[in-house]
């Protein structure tokens, strides 16, 4: 009766892993890139959106959209609020970016709340004042993409040793300085 119960444990876990491996992430900018950066966030961080409002543009004019780099975001979310956030940003599963943005932009309008019910509730109203087309209940409960959203925290803080949010990887160096657009240009260009 073991051997049958530790089968089908192992065997939900491959069928789970496959869907999630399944999951398109986030990226922006040429595939083929020879800089990879790497971005873990937490989408009810503040300096996230910070990064995303202030630095992000400036990056993605003259390093993605140029072809020279791509960014991956990962998410470490930090609360429920942000893991909830993130499966709404993955849900439709095309790899676009555009919930993840307008989510960081607009921080403010839905992370409020004193219960996760609650935050879910104006999360929830942001997304149709946006006029986003979501399944939001599908969304938050689908467990693949739950999964995918845990594997990338797992993942930053095992390769990565991520402890904080935001945090970034360029080509699989953690970037140590002070996290604004000067200092991340300077990396950037070492390496062009």
């Amino acid at each position: 009766m073991k051997k049958i119960l530790l089968f089908i444990i192992i065997f939900c876990s491959a069928i789970s892993n496959i869907n999630a491996e399944e999951i398109k992430r986030i990226v922006v900018g040429d595939k083929n890139a020879k800089i990879t950066i790497i971005t873990f966030e937490s989408l009810t961080c503040s300096h996230c959106a910070n990064f995303h409002n202030d630095v992000y543009p400036q990056l993605k004019k003259e390093y993605l959209d140029t072809g020279l780099a791509k960014i991956e975001f990962r998410h470490f979310p930090l609360d429920m609020a942000a893991f909830n956030a993130s499966k709404i940003s993955q849900c439709n599963n095309d790899g676009d970016s555009t919930i993840l943005n307008s989510l960081f932009a607009n921080q403010q309008k839905w992370v409020k709340g004193s219960s996760i019910e609650e935050a879910n509730k104006n999360l929830q109203k942001f997304l149709i004042s946006e006029g986003f087309n979501v399944d939001f209940e599908g969304c938050i409960n689908n467990k693949e993409i739950e999964d995918f959203i845990l594997n990338d925290r797992i993942d930053g803080v095992k390769k990565f040793k991520v402890n904080a949010t935001p945090t970034i990887i360029i080509n699989n160096e953690k970037f140590e300085k002070s996290l604004n657009y000067k200092n991340l240009k300077k990396a950037l260009e070492k390496l062009i």
